[in-house]
């Protein structure tokens, strides 16, 4: 079962761990992006729909703290999520240069295909590992991201 991929390509032999990290991305975010598109959304749409669904009637500002992703990707999927009558967008009555971003009904609605959707790329995901290699992917995955994210660390040489 220790199937060994694609072929590493020699300029990223000294980045083994690197590349398949970079695979595994690419082909989970494929097939989320083909469960995704069974439902008319874009990838990283689903992200700030389940952040709405936690917590309506956010400032467009937390929404960006809490999806990681940066102002114009934000705004665009906003824009198209809004078009697409899932979402509305108003000035903040408190602030009216904050933007407050609100679900409509139609928006409501996908909670439970998404939390579905999820669940169903959860378990294509996890199929051929003990719970045991999960906690341990997760947590290693984890203190990857840490690194990775650690900007104030200097790399070793």
């Amino acid at each position: 079962m220790n199937d060994p991929g694609p072929p590493v390509p020699s300029s990223a032999r000294e980045g083994r761990l690197s590349h398949a990290v970079f695979q595994l991305a690419r082909a989970h975010r494929s097939r989320a992006a083909a469960m995704l598109r069974a439902m008319d959304l874009h990838p990283g749409q689903e992200l700030l729909l389940m952040q709405l669904f936690d917590k309506d009637g956010q400032t467009q500002s937390e929404l960006l703290g809490s999806v990681g992703l940066d102002h114009s990707t934000v705004s665009k999927s906003l824009r198209r999520m809004q078009d697409a009558g899932l979402l509305t967008r108003e000035p903040a009555e408190h602030d009216r240069r904050a933007v407050v971003v609100r679900l409509t009904d139609k928006g409501r609605a996908l909670r439970e295909p998404l939390t579905a959707m999820w669940r169903t790329l959860e378990e294509a995901s996890v199929r051929d590992l003990s719970p045991e290699e999960v906690d341990a992917f997760i947590g290693i995955a984890r203190r990857i991201e840490g690194a990775v994210g650690d900007r104030d660390r200097p790399s070793p040489s």
